[in-house]
């Protein structure tokens, strides 16, 4: 007998497009709940972390719902977390909005900080440069278009404080005004910029690689 479709919570903490994040997960073959139940965000195969608005206010959000805890007990485990928009930015170590900083969930280096650009908010399509070997981008064209609408990101990346001992994340990297990381692939932790649940095809095919690792 062949094995059910993989569960998926849609970890519900107040912040993201939860029902669209749904109808894309449930589109690409997950079984999809959205729910921020301790027991049910532990033990699903795929636990993604929506997130709009602001960096601080969704930290608080987050740890309000111990959905800080949640995402580091599941990677510890070595289970899979995907965060989209500002569920990505939160994912950095701080987060810098109107002068005040924010300290992020830290899994990886690098402040979120605002677009260097002559219009912000970044907002609608663009290419990427998807890493070398990714698994996130697989079976995508190199000209696919993924939607955006942030006025934040992370627009350096350094590996100094990370352990050389482990194989570095992939970083796939997109431009508005200058570059800015779009993507990272980092073991059970992966993570984008744009919303694949808006992105047509495209992010169809992109979640539908996520689910496919899980």
């Amino acid at each position: 007998m062949s094995p059910g479709p993989k569960k998926v919570v849609v970890f519900d903490y107040g912040f993201g497009n939860i029902r669209s994040a749904e109808r894309a997960l449930t589109r690409a073959g997950a079984d999809v709940e959205v729910t921020r139940d301790f027991d049910a965000a532990m033990n699903a195969d795929g636990l993604l972390v929506p997130g709009v608005g602001a960096f601080a206010a969704c930290m608080k959000g987050l740890t309000g719902a111990r959905g800080d805890w949640i995402i580091d007990r599941r990677l510890s485990g070595g289970r899979p977390v995907m965060g989209i928009c500002v569920g990505m930015q939160i994912l950095f170590a701080r987060g810098i909005e109107h002068g005040e900083e924010t300290e992020g969930l830290g899994e990886w280096p690098g402040s979120v900080e605002p677009l260097q650009a002559e219009i912000v908010p970044h907002m609608g399509w663009n290419t990427v440069d998807a890493a070398p070997g990714s698994e996130l981008f697989a079976g995508l064209d190199a000209d696919a278009r993924f939607y955006f609408v942030h006025s934040y990101a992370v627009q350096e990346w350094s590996f100094d404080t990370l352990n050389p001992a482990m194989t570095p994340p992939r970083v796939t990297w997109s431009t508005h005004g200058k570059p800015f990381v779009a993507a990272v692939e980092n073991g059970p932790l992966w993570a984008t910029q744009f919303h694949p649940e808006k992105s047509g095809d495209a992010g169809a095919q992109l979640l539908t690689n996520w689910i496919g690792t899980l």
